[in-house]
């Protein structure tokens, strides 16, 4: 594969995004926000998804693995290196996880949350992806709506929403995502596809799909022609762009005015 990446924060504070590759392997990390909230950890999100993207990165370097097996491994490691920090709080830093890696005759996927992974093949596009999340505490989300991004009733009702979210989180019936232990690696979306006839593939995170799955400001072909056009970088200032027409989440609500982006766009020759 050919790749080109770009990550960039969606406002003025740190990226808690990650992304990486190589010819084989893309992965795509979404720390979870944490609105403020204790964590219970020294570190901090975008500590915790440079180590666990630096040590995926490692544990799937051989190409047979399973990625669950890699994602469980990484995913413990990194839990040793902060181990002392309260692993047990449900605000522990999080990521999503999303990896594709290419072989022979087939891309091996894993999804874990809602960063996408989308196939260009023969023209139609086929979408990845883990929406469990969005099945808890729908009134809360519900409520975060009613107000202005950036205002105080907004932030308020954003530390609500991810305060109960926070208790859904790893557990049955809710959602999961990458955090203090590799058992959320077994409760990842997996699969193969066939290379036959995939063009390329983009693995991004919410804040970059977003332009799709939020603004519908774009479909996925005209994503996978600004990706060719101006790249991964210039697929990020077009989502800028959008979310410049509406910085009050008036249009489109959401729980910040821009989310970190991250883009791993992934050319078949």
């Amino acid at each position: 594969m050919r790749v080109s990446l770009a990550t960039a924060p969606g406002g003025l504070g740190a990226n808690e995004d990650w992304v990486g590759a190589t010819s084989s392997l893309a992965i795509v990390l979404d720390g979870l926000s944490t609105a403020g909230l204790d964590t219970g950890c020294e570190h901090g999100v975008p500590w915790y998804v440079a180590q666990l993207g630096g040590h995926l990165m490692a544990a799937l370097a051989g190409a047979e693995r399973p990625l669950t097996d890699g994602l469980a491994q990484a995913l413990d490691q990194v839990a040793a290196l902060h181990s002392t920090c309260d692993l047990a709080n449900p605000g522990t830093p999080s990521a999503t996880v999303s990896i594709l890696r290419a072989g022979g005759e087939q891309f091996d996927y894993l999804v874990l949350a809602d960063s996408p992974i989308v196939f260009e093949r023969n023209g139609e596009y086929l979408v990845k992806t883990d929406l469990r999340v969005n099945t808890v505490v729908p009134e809360l989300r519900a409520e975060t709506e009613r107000f202005a991004t950036g205002t105080p009733e907004h932030a308020e009702s954003v530390r609500r929403m991810v305060t109960a979210q926070r208790l859904t989180r790893n557990t049955p019936g809710g959602y999961w995502v990458a955090a203090s232990s590799g058992e959320a690696a077994g409760h990842a979306v997996t699969g193969v596809a066939p290379t036959a006839g995939v063009s390329a593939v983009a693995v991004m995170s919410d804040g970059a799909s977003t332009l799709v799955t939020n603004y519908g400001a774009a479909s996925w072909r005209e994503v996978f022609a600004t990706l060719r056009a101006v790249g991964a970088d210039g697929l990020i200032s077009a989502v800028r762009d959008v979310e410049a027409t509406d910085p009050d989440g008036v249009r489109w609500p959401r729980y910040k005015r821009g989310d970190d982006a991250a883009v791993a766009f992934c050319q078949i020759p």
